[in-house]
């Protein structure tokens, strides 16, 4: 029973995968096709209710994919890496085998004596920074007597003050009309646009 119920469940998942996984990467070009398309009509003509919900519709049915599709591209890395692992090759045990002997302090000088062994390493770098991080006499560098360029009263006041509606506009207006600032598919060209019918 607990055979033919897992047969039934991989039919499922199979049937699943050819009608909501299956060629992600062709159905979201087709997408930014189609909300490319509707971005130079944009360009030339006020588009419709329909057509600003219909590119809203595209722009979240593309986000959506376009997760679903890095979701599935991680977990074939992952599988593959299982299959295909290193995790007991000769070449990954060589790498870090190297790195542990480089990274590795077998001995060195204190006082002109020499230490040897892992306690003993261990200990002598211990009291190194302990002593170190509690002396109280030590020549440290000093910024007293340099001399700073400060900023004027006008330049101070120039970096509190609140940003105008012309510095706002030319920096949306310089925006490429094609970006857009969120998930939602509005771009900058569309902002610009009614920000524009807007005022006039």
């Amino acid at each position: 029973m607990l055979k033919e119920k897992l047969k039934l469940i991989k039919l499922a998942l199979k049937e699943w995968h050819m009608h909501h996984s299956k060629n992600l990467p062709a159905r979201i070009i087709c997408l930014k096709d189609r909300i490319a398309a509707i971005d130079v009509k944009f360009e030339t003509t006020i588009l419709t209710e329909e057509e600003i919900k219909e590119l809203h519709g595209y722009s979240e049915e593309m986000f959506s994919l376009t997760r679903i599709n890095s979701s599935i591209c991680w977990q074939q890395s992952r599988l593959q890496w299982l299959r295909e692992g290193d995790a007991n090759s000769k070449f990954f045990h060589n790498i870090m085998s190297s790195r542990s002997r480089r990274n590795t302090i077998p001995f060195f000088l204190v006082d002109g004596v020499l230490v040897e062994g892992v306690d003993n390493v261990r200990a002598a770098v211990f009291n190194h920074f302990s002593s170190h991080f509690k002396a109280h006499r030590v020549s440290r560098p000093s910024m007293e007597g340099m001399q700073f360029r400060s900023l004027s009263v006008r330049e101070r006041v120039d970096l509190i003050k609140p940003f105008s509606l012309e510095e706002v506009k030319a920096v949306v207006w310089d925006c490429d009309n094609f970006k857009s600032p969120g998930p939602d598919g509005i771009s900058f060209g569309f902002i610009i646009f009614f920000l524009g019918y807007a005022e006039g």
